[in-house]
């Protein structure tokens, strides 16, 4: 699996994976013109868009992306609030396998402030690799076998977070959303236990917040538990 991080955080999300057959996107939250920048001008290379929510760090680009030709996978709660329709909006509906070139792709419901938001499963028939990728989500109710990649979100830790209140980063009143609806590590490292980790080869922690998190606390934490290579992009 190759896997190429254009864009992690606040700021815009977008990451491409490949099994050498088949090339998808994952989210589109930065411009277009960056997004062809990334993939030198190969856009049309992709069989594919995968979307997980509506917020615009998620989907900026997904517009423009149908439009140069490219289908965009979303839930139809996702495609409404969007406002993505025509022939290029592709809905999809959680736990419902769908097929993309050689990738095989489960969505799967998350827990965020959005319409209807998704993670997504994809599944390799030509390498039979199997990629978990979700964010902006502060819990996942699923356990999966198999995985060989993980691309998550692990966005703040409440320590820090209690840090940054006393120290007027961050308001008080902002904390209950944050933690409901963003990825902590504890929950993270959680979740790694849940799930079966044998033949996993690579972890990658998306979307690390600028003021609540710790690039390097988070990436040890994760080795020393996994004993795989950690990512933090």
């Amino acid at each position: 699996m190759n896997i190429t991080v254009i864009a992690s955080g606040s700021s815009g999300n977008a990451y491409r994976v490949s099994d050498g057959t088949t090339a998808l996107l994952l989210d589109a939250g930065i411009p277009l013109k960056a997004i062809q920048k990334a993939l030198n001008f190969r856009v049309r290379d992709l069989s594919g868009c995968l979307i997980t929510h509506e917020h615009g760090d998620h989907v900026k680009a997904a517009g423009d992306l149908a439009k140069a030709g490219v289908n965009i996978y979303a839930s139809r709660g996702t495609l409404d609030a969007s406002k993505l329709t025509g022939h290029r909006a592709k809905p999809v509906e959680a736990l419902k396998e769908i097929q993309i070139g050689t990738f095989v792709v489960l969505p799967f419901d998350v827990q965020h402030d959005a319409k209807e938001p998704l993670g997504y499963l994809l599944t390799s028939r030509a390498t039979g690799e199997k990629l978990l990728y979700f964010t902006d989500t502060y819990y996942i109710k699923y356990r999966f076998e198999g995985l060989t990649h993980i691309m998550g979100e692990c966005n703040y830790s409440m320590d820090i977070i209690e840090e940054s209140v006393r120290n007027g980063y961050v308001p008080a009143e902002l904390v209950p959303r944050l933690v409901k609806s963003h990825m902590s590590l504890e929950h993270f490292l959680d979740l790694l236990r849940a799930n079966d980790l044998r033949s996993v080869k690579q972890i990658y922690l998306l979307h690390l917040s600028n003021n609540n998190s710790d690039a390097d606390r988070f990436k040890t934490a994760v080795q020393k538990l996994t004993g795989t290579e950690v990512y933090v992009c």
